[in-house]
């Protein structure tokens, strides 16, 4: 079974900082572009920031200059450092990856989420 398992959410002031992380796990054989998704109450699930296998990187524009995505390839673990926090940042932050994984002599393409984190950005 593969999943992917987060961590690193809570409680911050306005100006503070976080680091959330995403581990695969699972018969993982590689993955392919992972990536973080936030939903704040009442509103959509909207992309944060994406992270191919060879690292080139995207952003949405609100996140940009304060927020890093990076990945550990050999940990099938992706990073979203969260700097400069604003309370329009509160929300449940999702990790989504593309990846493939072995089923007996088969590899399979799967796109896998996580259960979601809560940031919340309050004083």
């Amino acid at each position: 079974q593969v999943q992917l398992v987060e961590s690193g959410g809570g409680l911050v002031q306005p100006g503070g900082s976080l680091r959330l992380s995403c581990a695969a796990s699972g018969s993982i054989f590689r993955t392919n572009v992972m990536g973080w998704y936030r939903q704040a109450p009442g509103k959509q699930r909207e992309l944060v920031a994406a992270i191919t296998s060879g690292g080139s990187t995207n952003y949405a524009d609100s996140v940009k200059g304060r927020f890093t995505i990076s990945r550990d390839n050999a940990k099938n673990t992706v990073y979203l450092q969260m700097n400069s926090l604003k309370r329009e940042d509160t929300a449940v932050y999702y990790c989504n990856a593309d990846l493939y994984y072995t089923d007996y002599d088969s590899v399979r393409n799967l796109e896998v989420w996580g259960q979601g984190t809560l940031v919340t950005v309050s004083s």
